[in-house]
């Protein structure tokens, strides 16, 4: 049987490695997909750059219409990143009848649902298994490994950058923005480090697993992100002697009232093994009905770890080129006349425990002012610590931790509290989660 051609958008860090672990995994791959491979055509910015793989038999060109529009090309690859210029040659490649793999994050979060009716239209494949978590198989553990299951929930530490930052903070003590600028250095972060420090990247991801989990359609502009750039090193070693850890989650929960879609600095119990989920490391946290709670762990970002994805998913599209359709596992897991209508919940409707810091002076009625507003908002209190006054401020650190209660009443709260003469500033409020699989 004649190899399968494949068209390459970007030879970058990833596109590198992907046509690395084609070559030298050449044998085995086909193997497994009972089909050589071919890259016969790869897009690059210097096509003259000299690489580590071998070029002699792909066509190297700056132009990449060529690539979504060559005649013998079944299955095209794209790794440009960004959205605006993937999205017109990954809908241009679909129109062409070719079946498309992308590590593109962002353009399936928001551009998903049009790029998948446009292929199931055309009879043929998307596949995104590389878009998140890296080289762990996240999306087809969920939409393959865990099709009997009803998902509760999921959590996940999604983005390397973050967590490097925060692990770096509770190991050494150190400042975010000391350790933001390593993470810069290192090649972590990138020189604008907004869409990792902030939220953005997991929220895309995110996105992306919560419709797989819950057969709900591609809905990024719901999803609520915060960044980390506000943690302090005193709130992680607060939240150490508390018995928790400090990670930036992705989360989402089926209630039933709706989808919870959101990201943000949580704390965690240190006795969880996603709280010891370090570095650059990803790692993503599944509840099942039938299975339980279920741990993924591994590289989330790199040239061969990302590549691993990309080639099991090229794998998967050979083996099925030629499958009928209509029996094909579906995009987003459900089948498309099947997705439901859940809502994604407001911000405000989440039910969550909550760490809260505030400065306040230290004279008697301070704290029973501080607990009076939370009892009369509802909210109970699982334990408070008060710290010595610092030599020279006239304030003391004093943080509580909250059982569950909804965000809107915590806002409310938090409004009153930061009303008092006695309290200075600006509460710090970090959301709590046990994890414990229930």
């Amino acid at each position: 049987m004649k190899p399968v051609k494949v068209g390459l958008l970007g030879l970058g860090t990833v596109g590198g490695g992907t046509v690395t672990v084609l070559q030298r995994n050449a044998d085995e791959i086909q193997r497994r997909a009972g089909r050589g491979i071919e890259v016969v055509i790869a897009t690059a910015r210097d096509i003259k750059k000299p690489r580590a793989f071998d070029t002699s038999n792909i066509t190297l060109t700056s132009d990449t219409q060529a690539v979504v529009d060559h005649p013998d090309v079944e299955v095209v690859i794209e790794l440009i990143g960004g959205t605006s210029d993937a999205h017109t040659l990954v809908m241009r490649a679909i129109d062409n009848g070719k079946h498309v793999i992308t590590a593109n994050k962002a353009l399936i979060a928001k551009y998903g649902n049009e790029i998948f009716a446009a292929a199931h239209a055309k009879g043929v494949m998307v596949a995104f298994e590389a878009a998140v978590a890296g080289g762990i198989p996240i999306i087809k553990a969920i939409r393959e490994g865990l099709a009997g299951n009803k998902i509760e929930w999921l959590a996940g530490i999604i983005n390397g950058t973050g967590n490097f930052i925060l692990t770096e903070m509770r190991d050494k003590g150190r400042d975010f923005a000391d350790v933001l600028a390593e993470a810069q250095a290192l090649g972590y972060a990138e020189a604008d480090p907004t869409f990792d420090v902030e939220g953005i990247d997991a929220g895309h991801k995110l996105t992306i697993l919560s419709s797989i989990a819950f057969g709900i359609p591609l809905q990024f502009e719901k999803c609520y992100t915060e960044g980390i750039s506000h943690i302090t090193a005193a709130d992680v070693s607060y939240a150490e002697e508390l018995g928790y850890r400090i990670k930036s989650l992705g989360i989402s929960r089926r209630t039933d009232k709706g989808v919870e879609l959101r990201v943000h600095p949580t704390l965690i119990p240190e006795r969880r093994l996603i709280a010891n989920v370090d570095g650059v490391m990803n790692a993503v946290l599944v509840k099942g009905d039938a299975v339980g709670a279920t741990l993924y762990y591994g590289a989330g970002a790199g040239a061969e770890a990302t590549a691993s994805a990309v080639v099991a998913d090229l794998v998967d599209v050979v083996r099925t080129l030629t499958a009928d359709p209509e029996n094909r596992v579906p995009h987003l897991a459900f089948q498309p006349d099947a997705l439901s209508d859940l809502p994604i919940l407001s911000m405000d409707d989440v039910e969550t425990a909550y760490y809260l810091r505030l400065e306040a002076q230290d004279k008697p009625g301070v704290l029973a002012d501080v607990t009076r507003i939370l009892s009369e908002a509802g909210i109970s209190i699982e334990a408070i610590l008060q710290k010595e006054q610092a030599e020279g401020v006239a304030t003391v650190p004093v943080i509580i931790l909250t059982h569950r209660i909804c965000e809107k009443q915590m806002n409310d709260a938090i409004g009153c509290i930061e009303a008092l003469t006695s309290i200075t500033g600006k509460v710090v409020r970090i959301r709590l989660e046990t994890l414990d699989g229930k």
